[in-house]
């Protein structure tokens, strides 16, 4: 009995080490991640999680089960030459398989998130017009000042946000506001004045700051702001 109590003491303290080992090799391989994907895209707040146990197992096969990316801010760049902050990012990568020198690699898929807040809904927006939530799931409330036969107007509209293709031919989506209605008040010709403030379209492009082959999916309006969905098959990740 007393070889077998040695025999058990030893099997738990080797496997307390081995846990504790991965553990560490597994931050310091999320540590290493995060300051190069930092530095290469001159971002902040990065944070890289892997998933799966044990880690150094998944290593040294060179195939993790998921990587995890959040980031606190990013600015995106649009088609227009535009940038779009996102307050967050968070990208969950399944399936990564690395190359041989462990300097990059592939994910069978990707799936994630991000917000646009209403104050940088509004700062991509044009001058003079504030967007805030329209009160339901998929409605904003723009509000822009209008110049009208020599007065200076301000109008209010309920609009719906919608995710439509960009027509380019490559995949690309773009996120659309339209006013569903403009309150004219008699005033002929105020409508088209109005909606050429509050109606705009706005695309994001995924080398303008989302990672590499992640593209939207849906979209939809909150208290928060603009909730974007994200997804993405066979993304070549680099660093």
């Amino acid at each position: 009995m007393r070889v077998l109590r040695v025999v058990v003491i030893i099997g738990v303290v080797l496997g307390g080490l081995f846990v504790g080992v991965d553990r560490w090799a597994a931050g310091y391989a999320e540590d290493r991640m995060a300051e190069r994907i930092q530095a290469r895209q001159g971002l902040s707040g990065v944070e890289v999680g892997i998933q799966g146990f044990p880690f150094l197992t998944q290593a040294l096969s060179r195939d993790l089960d998921q990587v995890d990316l959040k980031v606190a801010g990013v600015d995106v760049a649009t088609a227009d030459g535009r940038t779009t902050h996102l307050s967050r990012l968070r990208v969950a990568f399944r399936g990564v398989e690395l190359n041989g020198d462990y300097d990059g690699g592939t994910a069978r898929s990707a799936k994630g998130s991000a917000l646009v807040s209403y104050a940088d809904l509004t700062a991509a927006a044009q001058p003079g017009v504030t967007v805030a939530y329209g009160g339901a799931p998929g409605k904003l409330k723009v509000t822009a000042s209008v110049e009208f036969l020599g007065r200076t107007l301000s109008r209010s509209v309920i609009s719906t946000v919608s995710l439509v293709d960009a027509g380019d031919g490559k995949g690309g989506k773009t996120v659309r506001v339209r006013a569903d209605e403009v309150p004219g008040e008699g005033l002929p010709g105020i409508e088209a004045v109005v909606r050429k403030k509050t109606d705009f379209d706005r695309r994001i492009d995924g080398e303008g700051g989302l990672p590499s082959g992640v593209r939207l999916t849906t979209l939809t309006s909150d208290e928060a702001g603009l909730e974007l969905t994200l997804g993405g098959t066979n993304l070549a990740l680099a660093g």
